[in-house]
């Protein structure tokens, strides 16, 4: 009997979508969280990536219950594809820049650009109608040399930033509920805190970055341990989440109580939304927030007036909160 034939491999083009919608989900590993930057549905998201592993005829993912993974297959395409679609979006914006329209491509980390980037930037918006922005949400560093991104803001101790980065605002850790847990749960300490719930960060002590922000450093510095005993006083319950805006939603839902980055919730405490339970208790952090330019486009006037609103932006936070730099950490702008 002669051997089957071997299927016909496969030549049509493959869709632009389903690669927009793999690199997405390659990049952060999640559906969930791909679905969110595509604005699709999650259900959209996976249905493509199905259409897609049917065109190039294997699996790209491996699919666990609470984790995906890249398969060979997958990451070798994720390695081509990403530097296309990069390549593909950086002609673009030249073309566009070209035939008469600006455009400020910035990259930041998803916490930042959702909590104090994106809601002051309709005011950039209302006075530059002629500018486009282009925000890249990553936590991954990007090197401003070798893609075509404007800005970079980023979160850093003074000592792993570089020399041409300028300092926005520093920051200091506070204890902030919604008033409408407080209504039940007054906090006037640290044993009535110790009844609510707290919320933290799921990987805070896998790094010393994330340890800073931890509520065992807030305890061990605002209530240190009696003697005899080895650890500091226990919640109610702990509530954890990956990203710093889920940390903050979950307080303003009144969920628990948040150790939050004041620069961050500075408009929620100032409309009431959000409440600073332990004022007298504020923790400082040695980490601070930057914005680094790329050399070849400091001049551009676009990028130049996106920098003078983010310093102004910038300038009302510090004012917010109250920060006040040393002068040694502040580089001058260019």
């Amino acid at each position: 009997m002669p051997p089957s034939p071997a299927p016909a491999a496969r030549t049509r083009p493959i869709s632009m979508s389903y690669l927009r919608a793999f690199d997405a989900v390659a990049r952060h590993l999640n559906f969930r969280v791909a679905a969110e930057e595509l604005a699709l549905t999650q259900s959209a998201v996976s249905r493509q990536i199905q259409a897609l592993e049917h065109e190039v005829g294997t699996p790209l993912f491996l699919r666990h219950t609470r984790s995906v993974e890249l398969t060979s297959s997958g990451s070798l395409l994720h390695r081509t594809a990403s530097a296309s679609l990069e390549r593909i979006d950086s002609a673009v914006r030249r073309i566009r820049q070209s035939t008469g329209r600006q455009s400020v491509s910035i990259t930041t980390w998803a916490s930042f650009a959702s909590m104090w980037l994106i809601p002051r930037l309709e005011i950039f918006q209302r006075e530059h109608p002629d500018i486009d922005i282009r925000i890249d949400a990553t936590d991954a560093a990007v090197d401003m040399n070798n893609t075509d991104v404007d800005l970079a803001l980023r979160y850093a101790n003074p000592s792993q930033i570089s020399g041409s980065a300028e300092r926005l605002f520093g920051e200091q850790l506070t204890v902030v509920a919604s008033p409408w847990l407080l209504k039940s749960q007054p906090i006037r300490n640290v044993a009535d805190l110790m009844r609510c719930t707290l919320i933290e960060a799921g990987d805070a002590y896998r790094t010393q970055h994330m340890e800073w922000l931890s509520w065992q450093r807030w305890l061990d510095t605002f209530s240190p341990h009696a003697p005899g005993k080895t650890a500091a006083p226990s919640p109610a319950r702990w509530l954890y989440f990956n990203y710093a805006h889920q940390i903050v939603q979950a307080a303003l839902t009144g969920q628990g109580v948040a150790l939050a980055r004041q620069p961050l919730v500075a408009e929620s405490l100032a409309n009431g939304d959000l409440v600073e339970v332990l004022p007298e208790m504020r923790l400082s952090s040695p980490l601070a927030y930057w914005l680094l330019v790329a050399p070849r486009s400091k001049l551009r006037p676009e990028v130049r007036a996106f920098c003078d609103w983010l310093r102004q932006q910038a300038d009302n936070t510090r004012l917010a909160t109250g920060d006040v730099p040393d002068p040694e950490t502040l580089a001058s702008p260019d």
